[in-house]
């Protein structure tokens, strides 16, 4: 369970950019988060995916504090951030690897995972190095790393951007498999209401209110 207790943010001095909100998560649950741009969302996710630190309050994943032990919680956690910084050296594929490598879930499988994967993203050049891909195959590749570890929790910030209609689908039809048959809560904000409600078990609108 994801517990989000008494939490603010504030940047500066003035009004925060949201105040006392608690609430709780369940695992196999879909959240939608709606609102204008710059009401509060990504700074939201922000904070659930531990780069950034509540002014006050705190969020506790199975009871530990997040923020005190990022590393224990963020193996459980697939992101899909707005901005993309994935490393332009490296492949695809070496992402993936290293991703799994470095959670110590490689094992003879892992390859085949990895290319099913990339085939339904239809992600042909996942050989090539990373800084030649175009905006849609830099997503996809934030989309596979997120997925390939077969998270507890997945926080998505517009994952649809930068993706063509086909490439929508199979992002949205990858996010609810994973949902449903592997019990994992979603966090997803993005501007396709549509998308979001049929995700969704709980849509949150921004600006939050305590």
């Amino acid at each position: 369970m994801l517990v989000i207790d008494n939490l603010t943010k504030q940047f500066k001095a003035g009004k925060p950019v949201f105040s006392g909100i608690t609430k709780k998560f369940e695992p196999g649950t879909g959240v939608g988060l709606t609102g204008p741009n710059g009401s509060g969302k990504t700074t939201f996710l922000r904070i659930l995916s531990v780069n950034s630190f509540p002014t006050d309050g705190r969020v506790l994943y199975n009871g530990v504090d997040i923020h005190r032990n990022p590393t224990a919680y963020l193996r459980h956690v697939g992101l899909v951030h707005d901005e993309e910084s994935l490393p332009h050296h490296l492949s695809a594929m070496e992402l993936l690897e290293w991703i799994l490598r470095s959670r110590k879930l490689w094992n003879i499988e892992s390859n085949a995972v990895m290319n099913s994967l990339f085939d339904k993203l239809s992600l042909e050049e996942r050989d090539e190095q990373i800084g030649t891909y175009s905006t849609g195959m830099k997503k996809k590749t934030q989309i596979a790393a997120a997925l390939i570890i077969v998270p507890k929790i997945l926080i998505l910030d517009e994952p649809l951007r930068g993706l063509d209609e086909a490439t929508r689908k199979v992002v949205f039809n990858l996010i609810a498999d994973t949902k449903k048959i592997n019990n994992t809560l979603i966090l997803m904000a993005s501007h396709s209401i549509r998308s979001l409600r049929d995700i969704s078990d709980e849509m949150i609108e921004f600006p939050l209110h305590q």
